[in-house]
């Protein structure tokens, strides 16, 4: 049926029954500075023609853009076939049913899907899907707790190098269930975790998890295996939270130590997931058989019928939809099944070659642009570790200003980092992953040096 919007009359009875004058109060604790203008309005009476002609010109101010930002959303390659398929009717418009025999296609599609990234995270199985690579982070913390028999601690161990918004949006998520997040300095050096920073004395009373980036929000690549290792040895868990297109050429989290890691989590938005001004993305969440019970959201499983036929079925329901909400893992309701479909979809077309040309193609021009970059007087690498696909590079002008003079020359030039991370000073963070061309390359450092020198 159409929709019905409340009357004049119909909102000003609400207002009136919780004592509100009018529908912004409800929203004045919200800061001024996150609040959006109203969108620019077309003028009335406006011809279809117009109203197009108007449309195509506000998406064309997004074209044309040369983007060496990341800072945990890239710009990759995506084949023509993965959206061509993804917005058909049966996917575009499919929702993952609670009578799992409702929709086999959709639930065979999510279990491919956890198959490829069990398979590229090296862990034993995967969920169908999460929000975004923050609340993943923040979900794996969660389970971590609740999982680990060795600690009853409640704290986790979270290096300052994972991505500031996920910092941010974990502890959002986890502060009023006693969860403590202690931060780990970073070598100022090297941009990795600081080795002082994990001694731990005899009084101390422990932590039930640690959070290794791979590669971290400064784009460097910290020494897993021994960090791995070491959580293990002093009764943690270990939660990867990494990157899934350099997981095809760095090695994956099921493998690192002589255990393994036991959560890997991060955002899916690599994976086919266009740069479309700021979403929607997906959150992934893998982990060991052993934990499976406290994996959250969706879990599908193969399974055969009566008659021997193969079918596929939504299994162990931790969820608050399917058992006493009390005893749920999680109260996540949703999957961004869309954005799944279109990941499933690309990793099937790409396939473990592509995947790996792609990662290798993003480390050869990240490393391109980096060593072009550190040839201008006033450009510095700020950090001497090895880094996938970006890195931090220190300048000698106030980054925010560099960045909008870049803005007008169509180029987006990277990430001013002096908000989150004062201490680095004039800080950009920069990325080139394998759709940046040896010419735009040289045409960010022309303009750079221009606005340098």
């Amino acid at each position: 049926m159409p929709f019905i919007p409340h009357t004049e009359a119909e909102t000003r009875s609400m207002l009136d029954a919780i004592g509100v004058d009018q529908i912004a109060t409800l929203f004045e604790e919200i800061p001024t500075s996150l609040c959006a203008n109203a969108p620019q309005q077309p003028e009335q009476g406006l011809s279809e023609m117009e109203i197009s002609q108007l449309m195509r010109s506000r998406a064309n101010a997004d074209d044309g853009v040369t983007c060496f930002a990341g800072g945990g959303a890239y710009q990759h390659h995506i084949p023509a076939a993965v959206w061509e398929l993804t917005t058909r009717g049966e996917f575009y418009s499919a929702y993952t049913p609670y009578q799992a025999e409702a929709s086999q296609g959709t639930l065979q599609l999510l279990y491919e899907y956890q198959s490829m990234m069990s398979s590229l995270m090296g862990m034993d199985l995967s969920n169908a899907s999460l929000y975004d690579g923050a609340s993943a982070l923040a979900e794996a913390v969660l389970m971590a707790v609740r999982a680990n028999r060795k600690s009853k601690s409640k704290r986790i161990l979270i290096p300052k190098t994972v991505h500031p918004n996920y910092r941010k949006v974990v502890h959002t998520l986890v502060r009023h269930q006693g969860i403590e997040l202690v931060e780990l300095e970073y070598d100022a050096k090297n941009g990795t975790i600081n080795p002082d920073s994990l001694k731990i004395s005899d009084e101390d009373p422990g932590y039930a998890a640690l959070v290794i980036p791979l590669p971290s929000y400064f784009g460097t690549l910290e020494d897993v295996h021994t960090l791995t290792d070491w959580a293990h040895s002093h009764g943690m868990l270990v939660i990867g939270s990494v990157n899934p297109i350099a997981m095809a050429s760095l090695t994956p989290p099921g493998e690192w130590g002589k255990e393994g890691a036991d959560i890997a989590c991060g955002e899916g938005q690599p994976l086919g997931i266009p740069l479309a001004s700021g979403g929607p993305y997906f959150g992934f969440l893998c982990c060991r058989k052993a934990l499976v019970r406290q994996l959250p959201g969706r879990l599908i499983g193969r399974t055969r019928d009566l008659d021997d036929k193969e079918g596929f079925t939504l299994t162990l329901q931790a969820r608050e939809q399917h058992i006493r909400r009390s005893k749920a893992t999680s109260n996540i309701c949703t999957n961004q099944g869309l954005m799944v479909t279109a990941a499933t979809i690309f990793m099937s077309l790409m396939g473990t070659t592509g995947l790996e040309q792609m990662a290798s193609g993003s480390y050869s021009n990240s490393h391109k642009l980096v060593e072009r970059l550190s040839t201008i007087d006033g450009v510095a690498l700020a950090f001497s570790s090895p880094y996938f696909h970006e890195a931090v590079i220190t300048l000698s002008t106030p980054v925010a200003e560099l960045l909008q003079i870049l803005a007008t020359q169509k180029i987006v030039g990277g990430i001013d980092l002096s908000n989150d991370y004062p201490e680095l000073g004039n800080a950009l963070l920069v990325c080139a992953t394998e759709l940046r061309s040896d010419d735009e390359i040289e045409q960010f450092a022309t303009a750079l040096e221009q606005i340098l020198c």
